[in-house]
């Protein structure tokens, strides 16, 4: 993440195991200090980044739930 700009042209993205054949989730890519997630559905469209500390508090709330 560099300032306001990330890179997710070269991304690796990956999606939920519970997602199944019908890619009905979101895909997920870790990048340098961040994360970023998109629609699977729309893999081209809007890609939104997260620093790596605040998606690690995301996915933390999510396994406390």
């Amino acid at each position: 993440m560099n300032g306001n700009c990330v890179e997710v042209s070269l991304a690796s993205w990956r999606t939920s195991s519970y997602s199944g054949t019908n890619a009905n989730c979101v895909e997920v890519s870790d990048l340098p200090g961040s994360s970023a997630v998109r629609d699977s559905r729309h893999p081209q469209d809007a890609v939104l980044p997260f620093p790596s500390t605040e998606w690690a508090a995301f996915v933390a709330g999510l396994v406390r739930t």
